[in-house]
């Protein structure tokens, strides 16, 4: 499946947002685009982004079509088929932070799941984020491997595993000491449904862990969606060569 969009975290300390509009939505634009410290400025002003929080359709298209000339980035609120790139909703854990995005179709829905995932990210995310940062040389003294490495953490980041991150109590120097468990080889799973929401938790995590993904005729890509955006997918076929890393191979029943 075709990701309607790219998420990126783009860092605006600093640098020139063109802001065009009045009232609520252009004042909540303003705040999101100062806190993250942009400068705030006119449609006149050099910048790479703009958002148009223009309320009249007439004029809001014609702004939109002004910048998007000279080449900007342009976020048209409440006009998702006008838009380069869209505003999600923030959960901040500093340094973590979640962004939910419906690709502008609803910001609702995006607030809804906003205010469930905090109920649910406990308060010290950001300080395993600092810790796991700070062993970063021990982890590459540990796992040479960029594969191997992040294999590791993948598996101690599991649920129940030493640095569950929806758990208070991960012990970054206390799991580095130890042996950890990593997932290699090839992992064959039979589906019995076409329903991602019925994968296991031991399947769910073979394929956000996986390197390579071989699906079978019939395998639905909503089940596919399920592992790494960026692992590598092939339908299966025999004398396929096996690789470093972890395969999935998945097959209905």
């Amino acid at each position: 499946m075709t990701l309607h969009s790219l998420p990126l975290f783009v860092r605006l300390a600093g640098r020139t947002v063109i802001l065009l509009g009045d009232g609520d939505a252009a004042d909540a634009k303003r705040r999101l685009l100062e806190r993250a410290g942009a400068r705030v400025v006119g449609e006149e002003a050099e910048a790479a982004i703009a958002i148009v929080a223009i309320e009249a359709e007439d004029a809001a298209l014609a702004a939109v079509a002004r910048l998007k000339a000279r080449g900007i980035l342009v976020n048209a609120v409440d006009r998702p088929e006008h838009c380069d790139f869209t505003t999600p909703a923030i959960i901040d854990r500093a340094p973590v932070l979640v962004a939910i995005g419906t690709g502008g179709v609803s910001a609702g829905l995006a607030a809804a799941l906003r205010q469930r995932l905090e109920a649910v990210l406990p308060a010290g995310l950001g300080m395993l984020a600092e810790r796991l940062h700070a062993a970063r040389p021990a982890l590459r003294r540990r796992y040479p491997d960029g594969g191997e490495r992040r294999r590791a953490l993948g598996a101690a980041m599991a649920t129940g595993a030493p640095l569950d991150p929806l758990s208070d109590d991960a012990d970054v120097d206390g799991w580095l000491a130890a042996d950890q468990r990593r997932e290699a080889g090839h992992v064959r799973i039979l589906l019995t449904s076409t329903d991602p929401d019925d994968l296991t938790l031991r399947q769910a995590r073979s394929l956000a862990n996986a390197d390579r993904v071989l699906h079978h005729p019939g395998v639905p890509a909503a089940i596919l969606d399920r592992a790494r955006a960026d692992a590598l997918r092939q339908p299966w076929r025999d004398g396929l060569a096996a690789q470093d890393g972890l395969t999935v191979e998945l097959e209905m029943a």
